[in-house]
């Protein structure tokens, strides 16, 4: 049996090694149209910084390591640039000889990635894309000429993470993005923290904005702006290599993916596409979807082997969890998020929290920012949310793993979580959310949403501040009184009959006043996540532009 792989990382030298471990007999090629395989490509921005020092380091393998422990044909600077369906037959040039042959297969798997977005911008060829280990070579010969400024376009993954490294190289360094926040995974009050992070460290931020143009020595904005830009990043996005695909007659899906069943076959049952290239299944509402990370392609090459040996195979679904380092920040989500839902139509239940990351008695405690997102009739949670210096890499592996094991929220509290003081708390911030969302699935609270104060306000409801006086005078929601929670049963008369939105710091003083004040015949409502999630908002930023 000979099977041929296009495409030498991961999901494509997955395949390749855990085939040659399932059968020693067959014949494996594997055709790489860079100068490199089985190359560590999410490293690369670290190499750009100068924290991966060597070059060596990204690259995991070589062919000639991978033929001695595998006995793989690997084939480096070569691509195919044709399919033949009916003869199982491809084309493949070779860039060293400049010469060109054609090889049979039984079975073929494609795993060409995805290629970087380029618009089509006056001068947009001085970019550098961050796709492999030649465009980071490229790249970092044009940081080592120490270049003044930089102008990144797209503030996306690779964008910030090219961002926080051109900085550790003391490039000064703009992010432009089209969107009104960075990171479009995350919701605008998460995105904020992430977008204040990058401001405290120097990085500018271009938000709704676009680039016209790409000259020489500037990029020039839509809004007018003009940029001094020695060094250009093209970091919009990547899309899908599906030329070849399309060309052999393959079906290609809506999302712009090669369509592949629960084996990842295409639609010819002797090719096979994993990775980037390939549409996934999104684990929560089983519609097709676009996930380029590289564990799900580790995870989809080794499906195949698998299933190309006759052995048993779970089906695969995604729920895109990711993590981004951002300064000193940890970034980190799974599944959807707000704005999906809403897109969607779908009903969720939303709960923030502020958890320490350990113990607060214990020295180093350090506070995050956590969001989730509940199915208000099944309990299921649909999606999270985490940003933070320490400890949300945790938590959102936990919240990930307990959407693929079907835990429910309110189930989140009775997990058995590992505990001591330096390194979580006796509630550790996984249990508080799945406290939180309990009170609030079974009635036993109400909650508002940073976006829903305005409405609340034309309802003529009442905000009060239930944090100290001190507290209270560093800031508050505009038009708030303040009545510390302690204070509640003797003071409840100054409140009139209007509804009352409670607002606290983080939410959990909250929760005790707007209990009491139920109690006390007050319709009232907890500002879910409290001061510190609104006045990360664009409703607050709305406020102090007005």
């Amino acid at each position: 049996m000979r099977v041929i792989i296009i495409g030498g990382v991961a999901g494509g030298m997955s395949a390749a090694t855990r085939l040659r471990r399932l059968d020693h007999d067959a014949e494996i090629v594997v055709i790489e149209r860079s100068g490199h395989v089985s190359y560590a490509n999410c490293g690369l921005p670290y190499y750009v910084g100068g924290v991966i020092e060597e070059q060596a380091d990204l690259l995991l393998q070589t062919p000639a390591s991978l033929f001695e422990r595998f006995r793989l044909d690997v084939r480096v600077s070569s691509e195919v640039v044709a399919i033949d369906r009916e003869r199982r037959r491809v084309r493949v040039e070779d860039r060293t000889t400049e010469s060109s042959y054609e090889l049979d297969y039984d079975y073929l798997i494609l795993s060409p990635g995805a290629a970087p977005i380029v618009p089509p911008i006056p001068g947009i060829a001085r970019a550098h894309p961050l796709r492999t280990v030649e465009d980071v070579e490229r790249l970092s010969g044009a940081v080592d000429r120490a270049p003044r400024h930089a102008v990144i376009i797209g503030g996306g993954f690779i964008g910030v993470e090219i961002a926080e490294n051109l900085r550790e190289r003391g490039v000064a360094t703009t992010i432009v993005e089209a969107a009104d926040q960075i990171l479009a995974p995350l919701d605008p009050e998460m995105a904020q923290l992430v977008g204040d992070e990058l401001e405290r460290h120097d990085v500018r931020l271009f938000l709704r904005d676009t680039v016209e143009a790409v000259t020489p020595t500037a990029v020039q904005l839509a809004s007018g702006e003009i940029l001094p830009a020695d060094l250009v990043v093209l970091a919009i996005g990547v899309r899908p290599d599906v030329h070849l695909a399309r060309s052999a007659g393959l079906v290609i899906g809506e999302r712009g993916g090669i369509v592949v069943d629960e084996f990842n076959r295409t639609s010819d049952p002797t090719i096979y596409a994993v990775g980037d290239v390939a549409e996934k299944v999104d684990a929560l509402d089983g519609s097709a979807t676009l996930v380029p990370l590289a564990n799900i392609a580790n995870r989809q090459g080794r499906v195949v082997a698998d299933h190309l040996m006759g052995r048993s195979v779970r089906p695969l679904a995604n729920l895109g969890t990711a993590i981004v380092k951002v300064f000193d920040l940890t970034v980190a989500m799974t599944g959807w998020n707000e704005k999906r839902l809403v897109a969607a139509g779908r009903d969720a239940v939303v709960v923030h929290a502020h958890p320490g990351s350990h113990a607060g008695y214990y020295p180093g405690a350090r506070s995050m920012a956590l969001k989730m997102l509940v199915d208000p009739v099944t309990e299921e949670i649909l999606g999270a949310q985490g940003v933070g210096v320490e400890g949300v890499d945790k938590r959102i592996d936990v919240l990930a793993t307990a959407i693929r094991g079907g835990i429910t929220a309110p189930e989140l509290a009775d997990l058995e979580l590992a505990y001591a003081p330096p390194f979580s708390s006796a509630k550790d911030p996984v249990n508080m959310l799945g406290y939180i969302a309990e009170n609030v699935l079974t009635g036993l609270v109400r909650t508002a949403q940073w976006h829903e104060v305005d409405q609340w306000r034309q309802r003529g409801a009442q905000m009060v501040d239930v944090r100290t006086r001190h507290e209270f005078a560093r800031g508050s929601v505009p038009g708030a009184i303040n009545v510390p929670v302690d204070e509640i049963r003797d003071r409840a008369d100054e409140l009139d009959d209007a509804p009352v939105v409670v607002v606290c710091q983080v939410g959990q003083r909250g929760h005790t006043a707007t209990r009491l004040l139920t109690h006390l015949g007050f319709e009232a409502v907890n500002l879910d996540g409290g001061y510190q999630t609104w006045s990360n908002s664009p409703a607050a930023e709305a406020e102090l532009v007005a």
